[in-house]
Parts: C-alpha cells; sequence; structure tokens
C-alpha cells in the first residue's frame, strides 16, 4: 500500500511540473512557415512537427510524422507517414495536411521565406492516405531537409483567405508534444503537455515562458532561482555569480550555430562602394570586440558559413584591423574630417550583447573619421519599423543556421523580396550563379567545393560584416532530470525531462 501511494505522489509531482523559462520578446506569429523570429520558432518547434528532423547528433537525417522514407530514384522521394498522430483538436493527422501546407507554401496567399526551399518540387501526390510522393523537377541537395518545415492542418485552415494574419497565428494547432494553453503578450505564454503525442507524452507537464525584455531582469529572475533555463551572457558568468548558484545549477557550453554581423542596406548609395564598405571592414576591431564582451567565450567570424560546416573556407583569413588603410579608403571615396561619413547603426535591446557591441564599433569608427549614431529598439518594433520596410543604414542582427547550408536564403539576388531573408538587398550576378548551380548538386564533396567559393566572394564582397560566434552558456536547473548534453545541445531529448 504504501509503495502504491509513493508511486501515485511522484506521478502527480511529475505531472503538475512546470518548465519555466524566458523569452526577451514576444512572438509574431505561432506558425512555422511565417515564423521568422527566434521567439515564434522556439515556441513553435514545441507545437509543430515536420516530416523528419535531424538526430541528436545533428549529423543524420530521421522520421518525424514519417514512419519511413526513401528516394525511388534522384528526382522522386516517397514519405510513408505514421498513423497514430493526432492534432491537438483530436483530429488525425493524414496525407491531406502535408499536401495543404505544400501548396499554402508556394501560393501567393503568404510571404515566406521558406517557400524557396519548395521551388524544386514539381509535384506532390498523395498515393493513399498515409503516402506521399514528392517529384522534384531535378535533383536537389535539399530535398530532404525542406520536409523539416512544420505542418499545418488542413481542416482548420483550407478555407482561410487570410493566412497571414490568421487567428491560427495566435491560437495554433499542431501536433507537437505541447499545446499553446495560454498566451499573453508581455507577460506570460503557458504550453502544456500534448496527451496524445505520438511518442509519448512528454513528462513535465507545462512550460511557461515569461516575456521579459529587460535583460538585467531576466539575469536577476534566474539568479533568484524563477527560471530552470536561462542563457548567461560571458560576463554575467565570469563576473556576476557567486558560489551558491552553482548549488542549484548545471552549466552547458556550447559554440553556438549562429554568428552575429553588422549589415548595410545596400540600396543606399554610401554603401553600394566598395571602398567604404571594406574601410569599415578594417576599421572594427573584432578581437577587441570579443575580449571586451565575451572573456574569451566567443571568437571572431570569418564568413557567412559556420567553422563547423563543409562550406567553411579554411583559406579565408581573420579580418585584422588597419585603421591607416581604412582612412586611405574613406578618402578615396569623398570622406575626409570636413565631409565624414555618417550613419546609423539600429539594433534590439532584446538581445543584452548587441547594444554594447555598438557602442563599442561606434567608438572604434570615430577613430577612422565615421560618425555613428545609435538607435536601439524594442525587438518587435526593430523587426517591424526598421528591418522588414528596409528603413535602415546598418542593423546588428544575427542568424541561427542549419548544420546543412543554403545559400539562397540570404545571399541569392531573389531572396531580395518582401519577407525575404536577403533585407540588405544584395546582388551579385556571379554569386547567384553558384547558387543555382549547386542547388543541382547532391555529390557533398563537390557541393562543399562550390559552396567554399561562394564563402571567399561574399567576404571579399563585405555586404556584411562579420563579427563574432558566441558560445552558448546555459545554466539548467539540477531539479530537472534526464537532460544528456552533447556538442550538438541538450534540447533533442526533452519530452524525456522529469522535474523534482
Amino acid at each position: 500500500m504504501i509503495k502504491v501511494v509513493f508511486f501515485l505522489l511522484c506521478t502527480f509531482m511529475l505531472q503538475g511540473a512546470t518548465l519555466h523559462l524566458v523569452l526577451s520578446a514576444n512572438p509574431s506569429r505561432l506558425n512555422p512557415i511565417l515564423a521568422t523570429d527566434s521567439a515564434s520558432g522556439e515556441i513553435s518547434s514545441f507545437l509543430f512537427n515536420g516530416l523528419i528532423k535531424y538526430d541528436k547528433y545533428q549529423k543524420h537525417i530521421i522520421p518525424d510524422l514519417a514512419e519511413n522514407f526513401y528516394f525511388k530514384n534522384n528526382k522522386t522521394l516517397v514519405f510513408k507517414l505514421k498513423k497514430n498522430v493526432y492534432w491537438h483538436d483530436g483530429k488525425r493527422f493524414d496525407a491531406d495536411d502535408v499536401i495543404f501546407t505544400y501548396k499554402l507554401l508556394i501560393s501567393p496567399k503568404i510571404a515566406s521565406p521558406y517557400s524557396s526551399g519548395f521551388r524544386f518540387v514539381k509535384d506532390v501526390k498523395k498515393l493513399d492516405k498515409y503516402t506521399i510522393e514528392v517529384e522534384y523537377k531535378e535533383p536537389y541537395f535539399k530535398a530532404l531537409e525542406t520536409w523539416m518545415m512544420g505542418i499545418l492542418p488542413a481542416h482548420i485552415l483550407k478555407d482561410e483567405k487570410n493566412i497571414m494574419n490568421s487567428s491560427f497565428n495566435t491560437h495554433p494547432i499542431g501536433t507537437g508534444p505541447y499545446k499553446l494553453e495560454k498566451l499573453e503578450f508581455s507577460k506570460d505564454i503557458i504550453l502544456s503537455a500534448n496527451e496524445k503525442y505520438f511518442e509519448h507524452p512528454p513528462y513535465i507537464d507545462k512550460i511557461s515562458f515569461h516575456v521579459i525584455a529587460d535583460s538585467m531582469t531576466r539575469f536577476l529572475m534566474l539568479k533568484s532561482y524563477k527560471l530552470d533555463i536561462g542563457s548567461l551572457s560571458p560576463i554575467e558568468y565570469e563576473k556576476k555569480l557567486n558560489k551558491d548558484f552553482f548549488k542549484h545549477f548545471n552549466i552547458y557550453e556550447n559554440i553556438s550555430l549562429s554568428y552575429t554581423y553588422l549589415g548595410f542596406n545596400l540600396r543606399k548609395k554610401k554603401f553600394q562602394d566598395p571602398r567604404v564598405r571594406k574601410a569599415l571592414s578594417l576599421a572594427i576591431d573584432r578581437d577587441e570586440i570579443v575580449n571586451i564582451m565575451f572573456f574569451g567565450h566567443a571568437k571572431v567570424c570569418k564568413g557567412p558559413f559556420l567553422p563547423t560546416s563543409a562550406a567553411f573556407n579554411p583559406n579565408v583569413k581573420k579580418p585584422k584591423r588597419d585603421l591607416k588603410r581604412a582612412k586611405e579608403l574613406l578618402k578615396e571615396a569623398g570622406y575626409d574630417k570636413d565631409h565624414p561619413l555618417e550613419f546609423e547603426i539600429a539594433t534590439s535591446n532584446s538581445n543584452p550583447t548587441r547594444p554594447y557591441v555598438a557602442q563599442i564599433i561606434q567608438h572604434q569608427l570615430k577613430q577612422a573619421g565615421v560618425v555613428v549614431k545609435l538607435r536601439i529598439m524594442e525587438w518587435q518594433a526593430f523587426l517591424n519599423m526598421v528591418v522588414f520596410p528596409h528603413k535602415f543604414d546598418t542593423v546588428i542582427l544575427g542568424w541561427g543556421l542549419s548544420p546543412t547550408p543554403d545559400p539562397r536564403l540570404f545571399w541569392h539576388s531573389k531572396s531580395d523580396v518582401k519577407g525575404g531573408f536577403n533585407f540588405v538587398g544584395y546582388h551579385n550576378k556571379k554569386l547567384d550563379k553558384l547558387i543555382d548551380q549547386s542547388e543541382k548538386i547532391v555529390d557533398r564533396d563537390k557541393l562543399a567545393k562550390i559552396w567554399q567559393k561562394m564563402f571567399k566572394i561574399i567576404v571579399d564582397d563585405n555586404p556584411y560584416l562579420f563579427l563574432y560566434i558566441p558560445t552558448s552558456i546555459s545554466a539548467v536547473s539540477k531539479e530537472i532530470e534526464g537532460i544528456e548534453p552533447l556538442p550538438s545541445g541538450y534540447w533533442y531529448n526533452y519530452i524525456d525531462w522529469k522535474k523534482e
């Protein structure tokens, strides 16, 4: 009898557990095909599934909503779907949902940067209720990765006329391990466990996201044990924690799959001059930024693809500061003491580091005679008033990247469209041609060589000034059981976590 009571008590405690997390900004749309900001992407990943996903090592592709998958030939891909998957409203998932999501992504009803991944698809056929056949126009290097996109429910959205502004984007229905319970902007977003999740219901019953724009407040919440998981900046980790903190938290540190950059609005005449972009690159001391801001918990970024990627070009050297040459180039471009180059750097305070990085760059460029003004904004205002309408001189932003690079998203001229990720307006015909060629190559060794050519072209062109690759420092409560940290991270098995 005692054992039974103890078991029931433990079960109740586990089911009633809540994981407390924090977001620096409100999500804009909880819809995987429209999620372009980090908050939307993070929450959507708990709510939706793709047909496939990466394994825990981020190296191999494994089934998700698919039971299995195979290539009939180099242009035809078949997915067999799981039959035990249900939407959060109880409706059974099937092939109609996959076909609906595909047709929506290629339709004019939406503006999504993810649509470009489907441009090589010739047709998607429903062979039966749980079998899909995808025919490509030609071999495509990301034929599989494309189907990691979250799938949407056809039965809810098939008659929706305005997907971009649909109420679904704030009341999502997915197949994921968690479902949305409450959405209070600038306050709390609560997810509850999906009791019908096809793998098994998550052991932690709820996830509560606290939306806190101020970085100091986020840190104080973590320091006072009001969060179960939180990010730490290098200065917080090195200088602001006491011994008690480490009794309550484990620390996990990994090189992030992301980089931070200063991006130029290349539609503006002053930044169309390559001498100006080169001069600004030479005037910035990236090592100083890394040393001041990161205490060794970052490295200088050399270009658009990460060092862990096959696309990384090891022959491209780390940029070094050369103030004398920077001044010479500015003078050649028509700028001097009497007519200095002036521009604004815009960034968001949702990232605690970037406003300070902007100040360091402002100081460094002043030494080259450049006058820089700063504009620090709240995240949503920054996106909607500055980034997407292209109303900026320069921006400090970052990209999180997939293990398989997709240069088209950020660097192809055709991605300079409304809602596209090439919002700096970069156009290079030689690069466009290489991107077009690369997408038809499935041999990864040949592909790596072309990617490395792209790497050098982009670095030499300076559409961005690549700044740094941070390491990700996470504090994770010791009350959470089941975490298995890997070089690729620790979130991959979160449905198996338990919290006391």
